[in-house]
């Protein structure tokens, strides 16, 4: 599980003295542990694991993008270190092509024709994607798709 290979990392991780490796995986088991709490759940899945790095993963590009634009580049540079050891916990991300050839298969499969549809098909399609591709690379082609 995800979990435990996050829980294995951060004790490596304090083994070999990695401070910003240790100090991002801490937030981030903080940040399940809290996720785990709302949800009233004694254990999470590998999907709401995910759910959560994505949400971190979120947070460090927004906090990237307002220290760049805020003259900042040395707390942009840590929050980039952190993002790129968030990101080593996703699954492989596919490619635009194939989020395309997914999409396209999902339009069929659904029955959608126009725009109106958009909704049945990207919650279907974000169902198969199951987290491998960014949300708004998939809302373009599924609009791109439909027009």
């Amino acid at each position: 599980m995800l979990t435990d290979k996050i829980a294995a990392d951060l004790k490596q991780s304090m083994l070999t003295k990695d401070v910003v490796r240790l100090g991002t995986l801490r937030m981030l088991k903080s940040a399940i542990e809290y996720h785990k709490i709302e949800k009233k759940q004694e254990s999470l899945t590998d999907a709401d694991v995910t759910a959560v790095i994505k949400k971190q993963i979120k947070q460090r590009q927004d906090s990237i993008e307002g220290f760049e634009k805020g003259g900042r580049p040395e707390l942009a540079d840590k929050e980039k270190a952190e993002l790129a050891i968030l990101k080593s916990y996703l699954p492989e991300e596919l490619t635009p092509a194939q989020v395309e050839e997914i999409v396209k298969a999902t339009i069929t499969e659904v029955g959608a024709a126009t725009k109106a549809d958009m909704g049945k098909v990207m919650k279907s399609v974000q169902a198969k994607l199951a987290g491998r591709a960014d949300n708004k690379l998939v809302s373009q082609i599924v609009s791109a798709n439909l027009a």
